[in-house]
This record gives C-alpha cells, sequence and structure tokens, in this order.
C-alpha cells in the first residue's frame, strides 16, 4: 500500500467518530471542505498532495523505533502504522482529549505495537538517541516554545535518523495568513512565531543533512536526516 492509499483509506476510516477537526485536516467532510478551501485554498488533492509528501520520510517497511508528536487524533498516522507491523511506535501529546480520539483509531485497527503517552514536546521523557524516525504532523505552528521543540526532537533521534511532517508556513498564501492573525491566533489555535519557506528550509539545513521542504499553498512539507 502506497502512502496516496493510506490516506484515503484514513478518510473512509473517519465514520461517524469524525469529529470537525479530522474532516478539516483530511478534506472529506462537507464543513472540511468548506474550510480547506476558504482558509487554505485547498481542495482534496492539493490536501492528499502535501500529506504524501509529509508522510514520504517513512520508508516502506520500517521496522525502527518512531515518535510522532502530536499525535492528535491518530486520523493520518493509524492507516500507516497499520502496514508497520515491526516498527516500536510511540505516539505522544499534551491533549489527553485527543489522544484518547487516537487509541480509539488504533484499537479499531488492531494496533499493538502502538503505545500512547501524555507529554509535552518542548521536554521529551525520552533520552538522547532514542529514535530511529521522528514524525510531526500539523504541530509546529501551535507549539507555544518552538525553539525548544525543535531542540528535544533533534536530542532523541539517533545519528542518521529521520524527522519529517508538515504544519502551516507564514507567506505562501495571503488569505491562510489573514486567517491565521486574525482568527486562528487570538482563539489559541496557532502560535507565533511562525516559519516562512525560507525560513524553515535555512533552520532545517543548518540542524540537519539534505533537508527537503516542499510547500503545497500555506503548507510547508519536509524531511531531513540528523547526521
Amino acid at each position: 500500500m502506497n502512502r496516496h492509499e493510506e490516506i484515503k483509506n484514513a478518510y473512509k476510516s473517519l465514520g461517524g467518530d469524525a469529529t470537525f477537526y479530522d474532516g478539516m485536516i483530511t478534506c472529506s467532510t462537507l464543513p472540511g471542505k468548506a474550510v480547506c478551501k476558504l482558509v487554505w485554498n485547498m481542495n482534496k488533492g492539493k490536501n492528499e498532495h502535501y500529506l504524501e509528501l509529509a508522510l514520504s520520510g517513512i520508508p516502506k517497511n520500517f521496522s525502527g523505533k518512531m515518535l510522532e508528536v502530536p499525535v492528535g487524533t491518530g486520523v493520518l498516522s493509524m492507516p500507516v502504522y497499520e502496514t508497520l507491523p515491526d516498527a516500536e511506535i510511540t505516539c505522544l501529546d499534551y491533549s489527553p482529549d485527543m489522544m484518547e480520539r487516537a487509541k480509539r483509531q488504533a484499537a479499531k485497527r488492531g494496533l499493538e505495537n502502538v503505545r500512547f503517552m501524555q507529554g509535552d514536546v518542548g521536554k521529551l521523557p525520552f533520552p538522547d538517541g532514542s529514535f530511529d524516525l521522528v514524525l510531526s504532523l500539523n504541530g509546529f505552528h501551535a507549539f507555544p516554545d518552538k525553539e525548544a521543540a525543535y531542540n528535544e526532537i533533534f536530542r532523541v533521534l539517533k545519528p542518521g535518523g529521520i524527522f519529517c511532517g508538515c504544519f502551516y508556513v507564514r507567506g505562501e498564501n495571503k488569505r491562510t495568513d489573514w486567517f491565521i492573525e486574525k482568527i486562528y491566533g487570538p482563539k489559541g489555535f496557532f502560535t507565533p512565531p511562525y516559519e516562512t519557506t525560507a525560513s524553515l528550509r535555512k533552520r532545517l539545513c543548518g540542524m540537519y543533512g539534505g533537508a527537503q521542504v516542499k510547500t503545497v499553498e500555506g503548507m510547508a512539507a519536509f524531511r531531513c536526516r540528523k547526521g
């Protein structure tokens, strides 16, 4: 199963348990499609594309130790984990409510290689070099202490480990930037300062080797490897 099929399976798996957030990040429900178009200038095709890019850092048949932070509701990652039975996966989130939904997604798929922990990305409760891969989907634009988050993820990655994911970047879509500044930020959903595509590429290239950053509207998908 390729990443495109995994993402489509994530949409199908929502069922009656779908939240507004799930529908928005998957562009799969009527309210979700409306928000994607209005705020992000995205249709289903663009949405699938940036998520494929974000998940492309996970090797096929990956069997190492992996951290996802934040896991959110798990709607995007659990279908991927279903294809990685030999991986040892830890999912961390600050929100107990989000994590409970992710646990239900994992239980529905019978995932026995996934464990869940509540915690702060700025103070990860793991020793140095604990993971072969760290995945972060739609998290960094919300983290209050982004510097600590970058440093902690780097710390817990093994040499040669992969860091991949996606989040909002400023300066790619004026309408998106307006919504973030006037609505999402003041409501506490997003927290400044925000990266631009250029600043993110510079940061990742300075910390990692071979950093790749690609944008789809106001979303940046990235993957890089710790030297």
